[in-house]
């Protein structure tokens, strides 16, 4: 507030220097941090971009005027680090265009006859860094490879610091602002505020370190683990509540947690959650072999994470569009420190690629994450160097909307690409995700891309299905065909839509699919540990090898389990008629052990018969084409469970004349010998005399 106070009331051009003496004096009292300037490099990359994006004003109200920004800008990138700088320079540039322009014509800078109309942003870019550091002079690298045209115009600049300290100061009077903030307009304001204070949104690698590890090593340093972003405080975090290996920090520690080992190492890697939801929905689609295809090589962080979720698999990851030598070796650079091993790189873009490539046949996923308006997007900067995007999003975050010729063509490129990735006859489902606020990008790409049935009757067609996230408490709750986030103080705006290919019966599914997909998921868990646990009782301890927890065990196991599934029912199979004929066989052999019965004495009166009917004289083909048709029948006939019943055992008992075991007579034998026909009488009594066990055999198998 003295800093205010000070440029409020000293407006004259002779006292400024003594603001300025007033201004250092505080800044030394109270500790300020003051910013001591960037590398020549960053001033020039950050107007090439500046160039590009800034607002452009009509002709009769043009008083400044910029060089032709017709070419795209070639820019030197060292690093991350530079690069990012470069962004948030040009877009704050971009933010006080209208400031910066007003301070140079009002403290007659502009124009000037040496500086030509091609280093204007260049100029502006340099101006806005001045008076962040208070008018200071900037600090030298010497590392820092000195730049003609940076050194030229920060000398000017310098020369006429008390001319612009004093312009920015009425300014500053002309719109009662204490600070240039304030001189936004208060949409733009309420924007900037909320991506300053959204929580940083970070991912953990697993190939470097584990999710224990990492709480470990956080909490050695200090932080606390909350259990939303709503309890942060100074040193915190939580986890996510879809993604298990997403982590939110406090937006106030970015430039401390950009310092950790954890992030040297590419062991934590910043990235925005929307991302993370679609690799995440589309690891939750494969099975333990599946192939995904990316289609768009955006971000090489997104395609890291897809390779961390399948590090426990054989699945191979595909990249369309790395199209130089020179990308390509960048990109296998970033993979090599990431330790992703499963990655292929396309030199052909995804729509030059033909549904049926050799290539491709085992792909089962495609990831779709197509070029977008981005306005759901937190930090535009951020995004732009993470997803190599356009820098024209940060003129539309500016502006707040997207021209209706750019969100035309840009809807336009995203059906093309979903239509094309349905064309895919391997493929079985998409993910379709973007981090834009426009139905005509989400909703209406989605349903005209299903109304257009690309993929032809002879495959089975799409339909929409609820995301399904790794860390979801209840994910069957989710009935959502869509799920988006609105952007928020807490999250950015994301859309994203899974498509599956309908089933058309449960026969399309094999045993092995259902199986890898259940052993991805972690439900074979005891199934797999049991089979190991054989193998180890079987092998010998010096040849136990360790590939039970890697994908090509996990294969093993599952092929051995269908395998040993598949053996018994086929031994049922061959054995069940084997049973019936041993079944049959026994049965005649006790029909010719039984005594033969005596025919009747007198026959059967005709009469007593049942009549046959009498069918008409058919020709013979005609009995041979019933004949064809009954054995068709059979052929399509089901087995059925057969219960056979055997003849009872027999009690024995022994008759008063004597202790011979006799067996009671059946009435179906009644012409047994000895009786004539009659049953037996039973013994006085109704009692069963037992012999003694000595003298009594007893027939192991009586019914035979």
């Amino acid at each position: 507030s003295l800093i205010a106070t000070a440029s409020f009331c000293f407006i004259d051009e002779a006292v400024v220097p003594l603001v300025s003496q007033i201004t250092d004096r505080i800044v030394c009292i109270f500790n300020i941090e003051s910013k001591n300037g960037y590398h020549d490099s960053v001033y020039i990359n950050a107007a090439k971009i500046f160039q590009g994006i800034h607002t452009k004003k009509l002709k009769d109200r043009v008083l400044v005027r910029y060089g032709d920004d017709s070419v795209s800008p070639m820019l030197t990138v060292k690093n991350q680090s530079f690069l990012r700088i470069s962004y948030e320079l040009a877009f704050n540039a971009l933010k006080y265009q209208d400031l910066l322009e007003e301070i140079l014509l009002d403290s007659c800078v502009y124009p000037c006859h040496s500086i030509p109309d091609e280093l204007t942003s260049l100029l502006v870019v340099m101006l806005y860094d001045l008076q962040e550091r208070k008018f200071q002079a900037r600090e030298i690298f010497d590392e820092d490879e000195p730049v003609a045209e940076v050194r030229k115009i920060e000398h000017y600049l310098y020369s006429f610091k008390t001319k612009l300290a004093a312009a920015l100061a009425r300014c500053r009077i002309k719109h009662d602002a204490y600070s240039i903030e304030y001189t936004l307009p208060e949409a733009i304001r309420k924007q900037v505020q909320r991506a300053s204070a959204l929580p940083l949104c970070v991912w953990i690698n697993t190939f470097k370190i584990s999710l224990q590890d990492v709480f470990g090593d956080l909490k050695k340093k200090g932080f606390t683990r909350v259990e939303s972003v709503s309890d942060f405080n100074r040193y915190t975090y939580c986890m996510d509540q879809h993604c298990n290996d997403v982590v939110f920090f406090p937006s106030s520690l970015k430039e401390e947690l950009l310092n950790l080992d954890l992030f040297a190492d590419c062991k934590l890697l910043l990235q925005d959650k929307s991302r993370s939801l679609a690799v995440h929905s589309a690891q939750a689609l494969l099975n333990m072999d599946d192939d995904v295809i990316v289609a768009h090589a955006g971000s090489h962080l997104t395609i890291a994470h897809m390779s961390a979720l399948t590090i426990h698999s054989m699945t191979r990851i595909f990249v369309c569009g790395v199209k130089s030598s020179a990308k390509a070796a960048e990109l296998k650079n970033l993979f090599g420190q990431m330790g992703c091993k499963n990655i292929q790189l396309i030199d052909e873009d995804f729509t030059e690629i033909e549904p049926t490539d050799s290539r491709l046949q085992n792909a089962k996923v495609v990831l779709l994450l197509p070029q977008c308006s981005g306005l759901g997007v937190g930090n535009p900067v951020d995004f732009i160097v993470n997803e190599h995007g356009d820098a024209g999003l940060l003129r539309d975050v500016f502006q707040g909307c997207v021209s209706e010729d750019k969100l035309n063509t840009l809807a336009e490129r995203q059906l093309h690409d979903l239509m094309h990735a349905m064309k895919f006859t391997k493929v079985q489902a998409i993910v379709y995700c973007t981090c834009s606020v426009y139905p005509e990008e989400n909703e209406l790409v989605v349903k005209k891309a299903l109304e257009s049935r690309v993929e032809g009757n002879k495959l089975q067609p799409y339909r929409l299905i609820p995301p399904v996230f790794s860390a979801c408490s209840n994910p069957e709750a989710s009935t959502e065909t869509f799920f988006k986030m609105e952007p928020s103080e807490t999250s950015s705006g994301c859309f994203l839509a899974v498509l599956e290919r309908e089933k058309g019966s449960s026969d399309n599914v094999s045993a092995k699919d259902i199986l890898a997909r259940a052993a991805s998921k972690g439900l074979l868990g005891d199934l797999l540990v049991e089979e190991s646990k054989e193998e180890e009782k079987e092998q010998p301890k010096a040849t136990q090898h360790r590939s039970d927890i890697t994908a090509g065990g996990t294969k093993l196991k599952i092929a051995k389990l269908l395998h040993r599934q598949a053996v018994p029912n086929t031994k049922a199979e061959v054995s069940l008629p084997k049973a019936v004929g041993n079944v049959q066989q026994k049965t005649m052999n006790l029909t010719k052990s039984l005594p033969q019965l005596k025919k009747p004495r007198k026959p059967v009166p005709t009469s007593a018969l049942p009549r046959a009917r009498k069918r008409k004289a058919r020709p013979a083909s005609a009995g041979r084409a019933r004949v064809r048709k009954a054995r068709a029948e059979r052929k399509r006939l089901a087995l059925k469970t057969v219960d056979i019943v055997l003849p009872p055992v027999t009690p024995t008992y022994v008759s008063q004349q004597g202790n011979q075991p006799r067996t009671s007579a059946r009435p179906c034998c009644a012409g047994a010998k000895g009786w004539g026909g009659r049953v037996p009488p039973p013994p006085p009594g109704g009692r069963t005399i037992a012999p003694p066990l000595t003298k009594v055999v007893k027939h192991p198998r009586p019914w035979l």
